[in-house]
């Protein structure tokens, strides 16, 4: 038979449409797999990494349908967003013609590829009834007190008049046009992440058997927990003073009180309260002023980083164990965001501390001793150790100390033992236009009121003008105005618009929801009940922490509101995160110039070529190396496959073969066949390791090859096109329905146990981990036996070294390390 990829794509995917082979069943009691890739953003082309991010999670929606399970396999578009406003500026074009357009071309690029996504379920994140469902979501939130309004100092750019995510700020300036950004005070809309941290951090443990580890620690580590103390340093009576006694004390909390008698200095955030009560009222100095005001200007990333910079406040507050009085200083390392803004400093225990005692020659007091080797005031001992120079408290260990030090804290009332968290409430408030408006107007009499869900959704004008600077939304001549939905007089609407990680944090319960249902609800808890939560998530590593906790949160959040079911705690009982493709070392880009067109290799060699070397050059996790001589490789198998189906016999079910018949060669073809049967059922448990099954095919179609029994024939296709469908689904329905009538891929294949009875068995020998060569040997030979005749076998390559190991894994390969 010829190979002709692309008719026969084009054939096959027209029956699939046209069959509606890939929408869902409404019918609740079979059992269903839910299979999710990470939507796109629609950028305008589809590249690489999308190929091989839909491939993975295709491959695992087909083998389920086959395996007799109701599948949800969708896809849609993550489509509000900054880059549609770029290209807005750049090229003339209004930001929802710029996406829907994409859209059109990216979904005819994905279904070139021949995925088995559902057609129902699409939609689009900027779609008017989505907006009107997440606006009702974000109402019922605020009225259960998990958004509120707060300000907060965010990136500004003075020429683009709009606030900068810390993505877009570079070296301090603007990425568009180059000016210096600004830390400038802006009210927004916060969600309370920080009420479901310890749900957040506990209900990891669902999650182990299913995540990559380092994706839940990184997970872990953002939540942050710690426990320690918090107490107050109360302002000396003449700082108080200073201060017009506005302040008499502020709060710091740390994990390790056990060294709190080598606090030297205090210090706070440059936008401390207390550091903006000094600065008003004009009670620094002009170049302390200056200094803090530059400060301000940093971002909390650049913060991290940058050189230590304080200034001493001019105050002093006492310690509350020693009672001394201690300097009071605004430092650049200080987050006001993170507890409250203010530490306690120790610089012979701590690093950053210690940097910014030598930089201002502050004293470096040793309150801990090392449990080994001595203590040098030179540089920071941050171990637990032995405490020295602690009053009562001298001699306990750090762990004895850490707990007696807050007992006598608690029972004394001058501070307590908490835990606290990293994870900051999560800001969603975007001054920009393409994203979807936050509903809530303001009015004079009511103050911010959340509009009524009977006027939903509130959607975006299209008449505006989009230049880079400002938010559209607050130009536009009409749009904002409107009466207020509590006491019907005169309001304005609020005109920032939300996060873009709103919307893709509850879209997957979205597709639970059959299309006829949409303009009504959300989702419905019968349909979420069913299909949550997502079996397999496939998606990159870089979305670890935001999209996944934000997603994590959602789901809880839609779950105590009563939206889904009390069950549904967890959004994604399964996560593979896949590794970048590359090309000549380095991730794909246009800057570098080593960009493949997934749009040309269909064109030239087919969508199953694609297919195939994107799931044969590596396993999912690992990152992929593009290899042009690969896609040829695998573009030849493929034609292979076709060149040699004539020796298969048309059957409508398996041939029956006597295995004792058959001769040497078309038993080991048998065999090599059920192995990879038996390998197609084992990598669908969780590894996805296809670049395993496929090599097992191409070892089973060789074996077929060097025989010439045409009832062999025959069984190897029918057993190896319905292993392959899943990877190269045109090529394998084609051959399918030549040979079979696509029997083969209602049968369930059952292994012939029979095939692995063999007087002999062939192995691999290994040196240093690479094949090397194949030997056969009695199957009852021992493991000395063995291992001599596999030496035999790679005899040339054991000349001029020495064997440092040699091992023997059962039934599969002799191993030799050589040096």
């Amino acid at each position: 038979m010829e190979y002709k990829p692309l008719e026969f794509e084009k054939k096959w995917q027209n029956i699939w449409n046209e069959t509606h082979a890939y929408e869902p069943s409404d019918d609740f009691s079979k059992p269903k797999k839910y299979i999710l890739s990470m939507f796109p953003y629609p950028s305008g082309r589809i590249h690489m990494g999308h190929v091989r991010n839909y491939t993975i999670s295709d491959a695992i929606a087909r083998h389920y349908r086959k395996k007799g399970f109701n599948v949800l396999h969708p896809i849609g578009w993550d489509s509000f967003g900054m880059p549609a406003e770029n290209a807005a500026i750049k090229n003339g074009v209004h930001p929802k013609k710029w996406t829907y357009e994409n859209i059109d071309y990216m979904r005819e690029e994905l279904r070139s590829l021949g995925l088995s996504f559902s057609k129902t379920r699409e939609f689009a994140t900027s779609d008017t009834v989505y907006t009107k469902h997440e606006q009702e979501i974000f109402i019922k939130m605020y009225e259960n007190g998990l958004i509120y309004k707060k300000d907060a100092s965010l990136n500004w750019c003075e020429s683009c008049q709009t606030v900068l995510a810390n993505e877009q700020v570079e070296e301090n300036r603007c990425w568009r046009c180059g000016t210096e950004v600004v830390q400038k005070e802006m009210s927004g809309y916060y969600l309370k992440i920080s009420g479901y941290a310890k749900e957040l951090l506990d209900s990891i443990a669902e999650l182990k058997n299913g995540w990559p580890n380092q994706v839940l620690t990184m997970q872990e580590n953002w939540i942050g927990r710690s426990e320690g103390l918090e107490f107050e340093f109360e302002l000396t009576p003449a700082s108080r003073k200073k201060l017009n006694n506005k302040f008499d004390k502020y709060t710091v909390f740390t994990t390790r009180p056990d060294t709190i008698y080598g606090v030297t200095y205090s210090a706070l955030a440059p936008e401390h309260a207390i550091v903006s009560e000094l600065l008003k009222n004009n009670l620094l100095d002009d170049e302390s002023a200056l200094k803090i005001k530059n400060m301000r200007k940093l971002s909390s990333r650049d913060k991290q980083t940058a050189e230590k910079e304080g200034v001493y406040l001019g105050i002093d507050v006492i310690h509350p164990l020693s009672k001394k009085e201690i300097p009071l200083w605004a430092a650049n390392f200080v987050l006001v965001e993170y507890g409250g803004g203010a530490v306690m400093a120790v610089p012979a225990h701590d690093e950053r501390d210690h940097e910014f005692a030598l930089k201002f020659s502050l004293p470096i007091v040793q309150s801990v001793k090392p449990k080994e080797g001595e203590f040098s005031p030179s540089k920071a001992m941050c171990d637990d150790g032995v405490l020295v120079n602690s009053g009562e408290f001298t001699d306990l260990t750090s762990s004895e100390a850490k707990a007696a030090i807050i007992d006598y804290f608690e029972k004394n009332g001058i501070g307590k033992r908490v835990v606290n968290y990293k994870l900051r409430d999560w800001g969603i408030s975007r001054q920009r236009y393409w994203g979807a408006p936050i509903p809530v107007v303001h009015c004079k009499t009511c103050g911010a009121v959340p509009e009524s869900v009977a006027n939903l959704p509130v959607t975006l004008p299209d008449d505006v003008e989009i230049t880079g600077k400002g938010n559209p939304l607050d130009n536009h001549p009409t749009w904002r105005f409107t009466t207020c939905p509590k006491c019907g007089s005169d309001a304005v609407r609020e005109s920032d618009t939300m996060d873009t990680f709103v919307q893709s944090s509850w879209y997957f319960l979205r597709y639970t929801l059959n299309r006829s249902l949409w303009d009504d609800v959300p989702f419905e808890q019968k349909s979420v009940k069913y299909w949550m939560s997502v079996d397999q998530y496939v998606g990159g590593i870089e979305h670890a922490i935001l999209h996944l906790l934000y997603s994590r949160f959602f789901t809880k959040v839609l779950r105590d509101l009563g939206y889904i079911d009390k069950s549904i705690n967890e959004p994604f009982t399964n996560l593979l995160t896949q590794g970048m493709v590359l090309k000549d070392g380095a991730k794909m880009s246009k800057s570098k110039g080593n960009v493949v067109d997934p749009d040309n290799i269909i064109q030239k060699y087919g969508a199953d070529t694609a297919r195939l070397f994107i799931l044969f050059a590596a396993p999912p996790q690992k990152e992929l190396e593009w290899n042009d001589s690969a896609v040829e490789g695998a573009f030849k198998f493929i034609k292979r496959l076709y060149d040699k189906a004539d020796f298969a016999q048309p059957c409508k079910k398996l041939p029956h073969i006597e295995q004792s018949n058959l001769t040497k060669e078309s038993q080991y073809a048998r065999k090599k066949v059920y192995e990879a049967l038996k390998r197609s059922n084992d990598i669908y448990n969780g590894s996805y390791t296809f670049n395993t099954l496929i090599a097992s095919c191409m070892e089973a179609f060789n074996a077929l090859s060097a025989q010439e029994n045409r009832d062999v024939w025959s069984e190897g296709y029918y057993i190896l096109l319905n292993i392959l469908e899943p990877i190269v689904p045109h090529a394998s329905s084609e051959l399918s329905e030549q040979l079979f009538a696509r029997a083969n891929f209602r049968d369930e294949l059952k292994l012939d146990e029979s095939v692995f009875d063999t007087d002999t068995i062939v192995l691999a020998v290994t040196i240093n981990g690479k094949r090397r060569a194949e030997f056969e040997i009695s199957s009852s030979a021992t493991s000395e036996e063995i291992i001599a005749e596999g030496k035999k076998a790679v005899a040339k390559w054991l000349e001029n070294v020495s064997i440092k190991k040699e091992l023997y894994v059962n039934k599969k390969l002799v191993n030799l390390v050589v040096q």
